[in-house]
């Protein structure tokens, strides 16, 4: 089979490799049908994370169609059009016992390669997953949005985990393509206020046009009293951060309102500057919200339902043989790029 092999950092080559095949009683072999460049394998385009050792088969959020499958596979049949978590989990461990699979003790994420374990992802024409992290896709779906579900699934984890009450209010700090699909999610979701906040201009419109009551740049001098007048004195209920670094951090956590909370789903920077002072004497939750746990079925529904619409947010839809020239583009952060979707 093709596939796209970083064989060095930077550098990207469309070259033939060996088709994986069925061996286990659970495998289902997939053809890759569209997957989608995440923002973490950009980011481990230049080995900055240490979790893109090459050589290595990237890419993890993807569709395609089952064109085989192993003997104990029991729900899934060939020429199902289907979609795959991220994340490779052992059903087993105390944390898959109680449901938490994003926190499995032997979690492997496709597409990774590290020091723990090399998993070969989906920048390829097929991938091999176990049938426990697969999930047909709705009538109408195209393999196109599907191969976005993953990270749709990860904002709606971050909504789950979440203690949103009736009418709360909330804020998305960085609305990138996790805050844009928050934001619809929250719309869907809740009866609140929801505020954008971005300092890039057409992000804050995209926002408003998926459904933020407004939108403001944290960088405003006047962004607390502008907030005040939105929804009203003491601050923020539930405040998202979708970055991952210190001064987005800082933002969310000046206005959340005392006792409220601030859900951080970005990673960025290994570690960051944490304002504690606040942090305690206000009395504020942080929520760390890692990956999913059971939210494809969900997002998966709104997605075809159209309460989720993904196309607004696909930049370009090329052929993976160019897949290079994309990753170097989303690298050198070209203006106007959200997300691009390749198809072998």
């Amino acid at each position: 089979m093709k596939a796209l092999v970083m064989e060095s950092y930077k550098e990207l080559k469309f070259k033939e490799v060996p088709t994986p095949s069925v061996a286990g009683a659970h495998d289902v072999l997939v053809q890759v049908k569209a997957v989608a460049i995440c923002g973490s394998d950009v980011h481990g385009f230049d080995g900055s994370t240490g979790r893109r050792q090459p050589p290595v088969i990237m890419g993890h959020e993807a569709s395609g169609e089952i064109v085989a499958i192993g003997s104990e596979v029991r729900n899934l049949h060939v020429g199902q059009r289907v979609t795959f978590d991220s994340t490779i989990f052992c059903g087993t461990c105390r944390y898959c016992r109680t449901g938490d699979v994003n926190l499995c003790d032997n979690r492997r994420v496709l597409g990774v390669s590290c020091d723990e374990y090399r998993q070969d992802g989906a920048f390829a024409e097929f991938v091999l997953v176990p049938d426990h992290i697969v999930y047909p896709l709705p009538e109408g779906l195209s393999f196109v949005e599907a191969a976005l579900a993953e990270p749709a699934a990860v904002a709606a984890h971050a909504f789950r985990i979440t203690p949103v009450g009736l009418n709360e209010s909330m804020a998305v700090v960085g609305t990138g393509l996790i805050g844009l699909l928050l934001v619809q999610i929250l719309r869907t979701s809740t009866s609140g206020k929801i505020i954008a906040l971005d300092t890039d201009a057409k992000r804050r419109e995209s926002a408003l046009s998926f459904g933020a009551d407004v939108a403001f740049d944290p960088s405003d001098p006047l962004l607390v009293e502008k907030i005040a007048k939105a929804i009203g004195p003491g601050g923020v209920d539930r405040v998202f951060e979708a970055v991952g670094a210190t001064t987005p951090i800082k933002t969310a956590i000046s206005i959340v309102r005392k006792g409220g909370s601030v859900t951080l789903i970005g990673n960025v920077s290994p570690s960051v500057e944490l304002p504690l002072q606040q942090v305690v004497t206000r009395q504020i939750s942080l929520l760390g919200s890692c990956a999913m746990a059971g939210e494809y079925p969900l997002v998966l529904d709104l997605m075809a339902r159209k309460k989720i619409d993904v196309m607004p947010l696909v930049s370009a839809v090329a052929p993976l043989s160019e897949g290079h020239a994309w990753f170097t583009r989303l690298y050198g952060r070209e203006p106007g790029l959200l997300k691009v979707v390749l198809e072998p």
